[in-house]
């Protein structure tokens, strides 16, 4: 399955490109993190794939390996920022669970108890 089209008003594709500034903390040939401009936990990184899906399931659908790889870099950061206590990954698939970006990303969340309850 190939890759939706890259819509032209699509910030985490921008970012991806380069073409707006980010906090750029782990990039690799299927994705890149960078800081969250919102934070909600002391790290907060969002890790977006290269190719364009609008959400999770639609990723693990068309490049259910950009699944992993996403996992794999979150832990990445995870370890990078020192959050060996633990760490939460999200995928908010939806307008109704709080994606507002659609475009496929993982919530690397840490660095202060994330307690038992919802984000």
């Amino acid at each position: 399955m190939t890759a939706p089209a890259r819509p032209d008003d699509c910030v985490f594709c921008k970012i991806v490109a380069g073409d707006l500034p980010a906090d750029v903390v782990h990039s690799d040939e299927t994705c890149v993190a960078f800081r969250d401009l919102n934070p909600q936990a002391p790290t907060h990184v969002l890790v977006v794939p290269r190719s364009h899906y609008a959400n999770a399931a639609e990723l693990a659908a068309g490049e259910p390996a950009s699944v992993a790889a996403l996992v794999d870099a979150g832990a990445a950061v995870a370890a990078a920022d020192g959050l060996d206590q633990g760490y939460r990954l999200i995928f908010n698939t939806g307008a109704a669970a709080g994606q507002t970006v659609f475009h496929a990303h993982l919530h690397v969340l840490g660095g202060r108890s994330l307690g038992e309850g919802l984000v």
